[in-house]
């Protein structure tokens, strides 16, 4: 199935000391954020993203995935990651297939509560992946 998707421009952002590596690919239906997360400004570094993802989520690929690999987030972040995964829940709760996988290093206690707490807040499939390395 062809989708309005396809007509959208891909997002991929360097990842810097304070900013995460983005891939954001609507055709393939394929999202990634990678690094940290401790923006000077979280609402104007997340503010694009959520756009795209408003402009995705009204006719979403077939299958959706969201690969979650933060190294470390701050707190202003927490909000704006927040509200992505909304985006992401709303498209599951309309009926697309849309999996967030959250992936953390094995004895990173502060990745596995983070995303323990995501997954509880949130009504779309959620995985927790621990991994050796980021």
């Amino acid at each position: 199935m062809l989708c309005c998707c396809m007509n959208m421009e891909k997002i991929v952002i360097t990842e810097t000391a304070k900013t995460p590596q983005i891939t954001f690919d609507a055709e393939r239906g394929f999202f990634e954020i990678k690094g940290k997360s401790i923006p000077e400004n979280s609402f104007s570094f997340y503010a694009p993203l959520l756009d795209y993802l408003d402009t995705y989520s009204a006719r979403p690929a077939d299958r959706t995935i969201l690969n979650v690999k933060f190294e470390f987030f701050n707190t202003s972040s927490t909000n704006r990651i927040h509200a992505m995964f909304k985006k992401f829940e709303k498209m599951y709760l309309g009926n697309s297939d849309v999996t967030i996988r959250w992936f953390c290093e094995n004895d990173d206690e502060n990745m596995l509560e983070a995303g323990e707490d995501f997954k509880t807040i949130l009504q779309v499939p959620f995985e927790i992946i621990e991994v050796e390395e980021l």
